[in-house]
């Protein structure tokens, strides 16, 4: 059995590690809250850009923008946003592995098409997380950003999808996708894949096209002013900018909140741990007395005896 003195230190020890998961929990949730109202601001911007290239897409498939180019695929880029420090649960590890299978599946079927399928597949990291995963494991990772996380400036933010936007339009790659973490709530967040690029119109819009000429009289036609490359010179690039922005504040949120989740667990088994180690202790206590108690008994009764 441990000394009693052996006991209170485990218990001081486990009693601070019980404080700083507490502070953690708290700076967690207060950043939480910061970026769970600059999600909920972005939504509406987010959702109305996204309506508006919605209806304008049936007609502006005649207009040859470079964003909406679909071009058969012999290379892709992947940009996966993870966090740059740990402690967030299984947060970055769900991440990464979706992550992991979705460029693993790519590689494959590019490798299908032609030899050297992993260098085909071009990896921006945005979190030193996934900075560290790839690069170790030999993948072909072409640009880093680090130190983003809940501060991060719209600028910076123009930055990154520029980058990315430039790897497309120049013919770096043929697709984009965004392996990121989806915030659903405090509890619940989902690792995902999505197309970013090229732009897709949603799938309502391949329908109208496919209906019949009875079908598309009550379809809604537009004129264009400024003219219909002008206005999709100034729209598409800052749609792509809104939703690498709404991205990443999801996954900011996601951090969080998986962090929250995180050390809220870790304080309540240090708590639980205390408990047992104070009742330990008491026994331990408790033990000794009995047994200097025995040996004064047995003191006394020598020297009656």
């Amino acid at each position: 059995m441990a000394s009693l003195r052996d006991v209170r230190l485990k218990i001081r020890s486990v009693k601070n590690i019980a404080q700083i998961t507490q502070a953690m929990k708290l700076v967690a949730a207060a950043k939480l809250r910061r970026v769970q109202e600059r999600v909920e601001q972005g939504k509406p911007y987010s959702q109305t850009m996204a309506e508006l290239v919605g209806m304008l897409a049936p007609n502006v498939r005649e207009f040859a923008h470079p964003l909406l180019e679909e071009r058969p695929v012999t290379a892709i880029g992947v940009v996966v946003i993870s966090a740059d420090k740990g402690l967030a649960g299984s947060y970055n590890s769900n991440l990464l592995r979706v992550a992991h299978q979705f460029i693993d599946r790519k590689i494959q079927e590019l490798s299908t098409l032609d030899s050297g399928g992993r260098e085909k597949v071009q990896i921006v990291t945005i979190g030193k997380k996934a900075t560290e995963y790839f690069s170790k494991r030999g993948y072909n990772v072409v640009q880093k950003y680090m130190s983003i996380g809940d501060k991060a400036g719209y600028d910076e933010v123009r930055n990154i999808a520029n980058s990315v936007t430039g790897m497309f339009l120049s013919g770096q790659v043929d697709e984009v996708h965004f392996c990121f973490t989806e915030f659903i709530n405090t509890i619940t967040q989902r690792p995902q894949a999505i197309k970013f690029l090229p732009i897709e119109p949603p799938s309502g819009a391949a329908e109208e096209d496919a209906s019949t000429p009875a079908e598309s009289e009550g379809k809604l036609e537009f004129i264009f002013e400024p003219s219909a490359p002008e206005l999709l010179g100034v729209l598409l690039p800052r749609f792509v900018e809104t939703r690498v922005y709404q991205l990443l504040l999801e996954a900011v949120a996601s951090e969080f909140g998986a962090r929250m989740t995180a050390m809220t667990n870790a304080t309540k088994n240090a708590n639980e741990q205390i408990d047992d180690l104070t009742l330990l202790a008491n026994r331990t206590r408790q033990a000794m007395i009995t047994k200097e108690l025995l040996d004064i008994v047995g003191g006394a009764e020598a020297l009656n005896g």
